[in-house]
């Protein structure tokens, strides 16, 4: 039988000595029995895997809504694909695979719907009553919102997997590492899943750009990124149009750059560092793991064209406007009326002592597009059935 102590002992032997062994956690803030055959960051990765806040990720929006189409990424299914390229990152580097996919799962559980128009319509939303960003959510889930045990609220999830979720820091994500040692720099895992999440979200959303048909190739064909990944590919010509097969060669081919690229890069920034232990590599104070100065500025070239052409495209902004208008008026109903609640949610407004707004902010960040939708046509429908 493999135990956790076989499994901790395994680790000493394997990882790098940057990597975070589980046998050195600091532990939980409430203390229980560790599992016999699976290591402390296993445990979390499981307890994350069964929250309701994960399996609701199937049914939030990456870019598009759920209804238009049943091929493109939804929040799960990006979260599925940080995880998979933080475990090949971790795995190269010598750096704990199951602490990097527990924060990868965790990332995107505090997302509300709709996107990161959700997040920006909450956060106007709550204006004077603490406003909302979806990385606090994410951890008011795992310490509070989620009921799992009878003993103490939310997962109880390792100090490392809370750091690494709070020091979690893209494009995206506003970072407040206030309670966990904000002047040192996350583990080498907390940093691999900041990576394995930007590679994601650049390569996966110009896939599903090109196969909206909203992305030009012929915009593409001047941009560094694409030129590595076409002069890698041998192509013999730009095509002005791509089958599935080649968008998939090309998808595949670019994310296998990114991914040799960032492990090159980190383990070169770990050697220059003298880096010889997890405390050592703390200290630093800043993110070691990366792109090179090369594929970063690619990166952001790319970056700055999904935005403006993708992300902007009429389609989007069509669905941003829908989406706004839905949060609003469902939030504006029920601060008018809290009794339209559901009772459960109601009752909360008292016990939890933090007063109507966040209570509707915990709510409504908590919905997936699909139920935000549904509860806006049971408000603001008189011919739909409540």
């Amino acid at each position: 039988m493999i135990t956790r102590e076989l499994l901790e002992a395994r680790e000493l032997e394997m990882l790098a000595p940057w990597g975070m062994k589980s046998a050195a956690t600091r532990g939980r803030v409430h203390e229980e029995d560790e599992s016999g055959y699976r290591s402390v960051y296993q445990k979390d990765r499981d307890r994350i895997l069964h929250t309701t806040a994960f399996r609701r990720l199937a049914y939030k929006t990456q870019v598009f809504v759920y209804h238009e189409g049943d091929h493109y990424r939804n929040r799960l299914t990006h979260t599925m694909e940080v995880a998979q390229l933080g475990r090949t990152l971790a795995r190269a580097l010598g750096a704990n695979e199951d602490l990097t996919e527990a924060i990868c799962l965790a990332h995107d559980i505090g997302h509300p719907p709709f996107g990161h128009t959700g997040e920006h319509v909450l956060d106007q939303l709550m204006v004077g009553h603490g406003g909302f960003d979806h990385q606090r959510q994410t951890m008011r889930i795992i310490e509070r919102l989620e009921e799992r045990f009878p003993d103490f609220p939310g997962l109880n999830l390792s100090y490392e997997v809370r750091e690494g979720l709070v020091k979690h820091d893209t494009d995206y994500d506003t970072t407040n590492a206030q309670g966990y040692e904000p002047d040192l720099a996350g583990t080498l895992e907390c940093q691999l899943a900041n990576v394995a999440d930007e590679l994601a979200w650049n390569t996966s959303d110009l896939d599903d750009g090109l196969y909206a048909g909203i992305l030009d190739v012929g915009d593409l064909a001047g941009q560094p990124l694409w030129q590595r990944v076409m002069d890698s590919l041998e192509q013999p010509y730009q095509p002005a149009r791509l089958d599935a097969l080649l968008r998939a060669r090309i998808i595949r081919r670019l994310v296998g750059i990114e991914v040799t690229d960032a492990i090159e890069h980190t383990s070169v920034q770990l050697q220059a560092a003298g880096i010889g232990s997890v405390d050592e590599l703390r200290q630093v104070g800043e993110n070691l793991a990366g792109f090179s100065p090369e594929l970063a500025l690619a990166n952001a070239v790319q970056k700055r064209y999904l935005y403006q052409t993708f992300y902007r495209g009429y389609r989007v902004v069509r669905m941003a406007s829908k989406a706004e208008m839905i949060l609003t008026r469902l939030f504006d109903a029920y601060v008018r009326e809290p009794r339209q609640l559901p009772p459960p949610t109601l009752a909360k407004v008292e016990q939890s002592g933090e007063g109507l707004h966040r209570v509707l902010c915990d709510y409504l960040a908590g919905m997936t597009d699909r139920y935000a939708i549904q509860e806006y046509q049971r408000l603001f429908d008189p011919e739909e059935r409540v």
